[in-house]
């Protein structure tokens, strides 16, 4: 796999990004073997938009595609800060995350990112050979801090989704719909994404539209997501 890392060279600098180079540690690295591989344009099955915002949020920040898949991600910064689209596990996102913290002027070329100025539109190419979860964030400093990131729920080829993506749904029952004031309470269960133990909790959803399908009484599968100051419901559907 295509691995470059582009310095603006300072000896400090050098050294150091040598070593996070070396130790593997970078998602465009050997590891992003974990969640696939570089696609090529003529094997592209679906393509996806992606928006980027000074908001810290990607729109939509989740989406399912299938085993063996190739998608094109076409992503556009709509703000006036530089975001990066950055596909990896999450323990190597996080850990990039870290290292741009100290190394602010590290500028990356691998076929799993994407990385751009206001205003402009990049793409990604990527096949899915993996079910199961795979992360994308931007990782420029404090953005992924602050909650800018998402998820590709990757299902199997064949039949079902598999267990590690049905996971990534909690369950729960519907108690309270305030559609004026854009909330739901539920009484669930195990938010394992959150590692929230069961209980009857008040959320805000990311789209109003969302209430319009459920009622008191309704068991439902959803997701959800840490945003600033509130724990948001990014989607919702009746639970088989």
């Amino acid at each position: 796999m295509k691995n470059t890392i582009k310095f603006i060279a300072t000896p400090a600098l050098l050294t150091a990004s040598l070593a996070v180079f070396a130790s593997g540690s970078h998602p465009g690295g050997h590891a992003a073997a974990s969640i696939g591989q570089p696609g090529i344009s003529s094997a592209v099955t679906r393509t996806i938009a992606i928006s980027m915002a000074d908001t810290m949020r990607f729109t939509p920040s989740e989406m399912e595609v299938r085993q063996g898949e190739t998608v094109r991600f076409v992503v556009t910064n709509t703000g006036q800060l530089k975001h990066e689209f950055n596909l990896g596990t999450d323990a190597d996102l996080k850990a990039h995350a870290e290292q741009m913290k100290k190394f602010p002027e590290m500028e990356h070329d691998e076929p799993n990112l994407v990385s751009l100025a206001p205003g402009k539109t990049g793409e990604v190419i990527w096949k899915f050979t993996r079910s199961g979860p795979v992360s994308f964030a931007c990782l420029h400093a404090g953005h992924y801090d602050a909650g800018m990131k998402g998820r590709v729920l990757v299902a199997k080829a064949a039949g079902a989704p598999v267990a590690d993506v049905a996971a990534e749904w909690a369950r729960g029952e519907v108690k309270k719909v305030d559609k004026a004031a854009q909330k739901i309470t539920l009484k669930h269960g195990d938010i394992k994404s959150l590692d929230m133990p069961p209980m009857t909790m008040v959320f805000q959803v990311a789209d109003a539209a969302m209430l319009n399908s459920v009622k008191v009484g309704d068991n439902v599968q959803f997701s959800a997501e840490r945003r600033t100051g509130a724990i948001v419901i990014t989607n919702l559907k009746a639970a088989p």
